[in-house]
């Protein structure tokens, strides 16, 4: 078995992006939007932070009541849109119940979508053609592409279907590109006997959100196991991150697989100021 070190390889592209960046005639500009005082999404925000400070990515960070009306934040938006030192424009996720987040991200010029949610940059993804994509399905490709795991013409099993990682993840994986070229099933909550799918797999990528769902026994034996699954859990008084995936039991299946934590998430910060840096490049040339 094989541990696939996501921040190993998350710390060498951070690298490289500080000497690009350091090669820049202009400082790429990211803003974050944090609503409400949601524990784990001020927790992400502040990585995203540091890993903009370390790098030398100008950062913004603005902060809003849970009360925030919908209209304010909207106008906000369309405020950094017009902002020619903001090249990337990220709204926190969960929001408040009285927002849509379709429509804040459908407000975000896509240009600056640096999350890649945009239908705009969703639809040229699907397309085949150039776009900011999802941070975390480019990044699991970065790590395919950093331990050259072959994928083409294999079999790959996405667990989950959301917008942010398995609806994305199975359109990368089915290009004609190098670290594609798969076979793709996705699995999700209606699916039905999972285990006949991930016996399957050459490739597992499990989001589905469900600690430690996928064991060993559902593995076939040399399968590359990539857990995007952060779960908080508690044993007695104290509380742990596992994945979705039983990582004891799966590895000794696997002849690759990721950790948690250390494995997919260093990854997804990582790509969302690569594509801070994509976005700035792209911008500076209209102006």
């Amino acid at each position: 078995m094989n541990l696939i070190d996501g921040k190993a390889t998350a710390a060498r592209i951070l690298e490289q992006l500080t000497d690009e960046i350091s090669t820049l005639p202009y400082t790429p500009g990211l803003c974050v939007i944090l609503i409400g005082n949601n524990p784990a999404s001020q927790t992400y925000v502040n990585a995203k932070i540091k890993a903009c400070n370390k790098i030398g990515i100008y950062s913004e960070l603005i902060i809003l009541p849970e009360t925030v009306s919908e209209t304010y934040l909207l106008n906000k938006i369309k405020e950094l849109n017009q902002d020619k030192n903001i090249h990337g424009i990220l709204v926190q996720l969960p929001l408040p119940k009285h927002i849509s987040a379709n429509k804040v991200i459908e407000t975000i010029d896509y240009q600056k979508d640096v999350d890649g949610f945009h239908p705009i940059n969703l639809g040229r993804l699907a397309k085949g053609l150039p776009a900011l994509t999802p941070c975390t399905p480019k990044g699991i490709q970065e790590l395919l592409k950093s331990y050259n795991i072959v994928t083409e013409g294999k079999h790959c099993v996405i667990i989950g279907r959301s917008n942010i990682v398995g609806m994305p993840m199975s359109i990368m994986m089915m290009q004609n590109i190098p670290f594609a070229n798969a076979t793709v099933t996705v699995c999700h909550s209606k699916t039905q006997n999972i285990d006949t799918y991930t016996r399957q797999a050459d490739i597992i990528i499990a989001a589905i959100g469900s600690p430690k769902k996928i064991t060993g026994d559902m593995l076939k034996e040399g399968c590359v196991v990539i857990d995007v699954g952060i779960n908080r859990v508690e044993r007695g008084n104290k509380y742990y991150l596992v994945g979705d995936v039983d990582f004891e039991s799966a590895a000794l299946k696997a002849s690759y697989i990721t950790p948690v934590p250390g494995g997919v998430g260093p990854m997804t910060i990582a790509m969302l100021m690569k594509n801070t840096v994509e976005a700035s490049k792209s911008i500076q040339r209209h102006y």
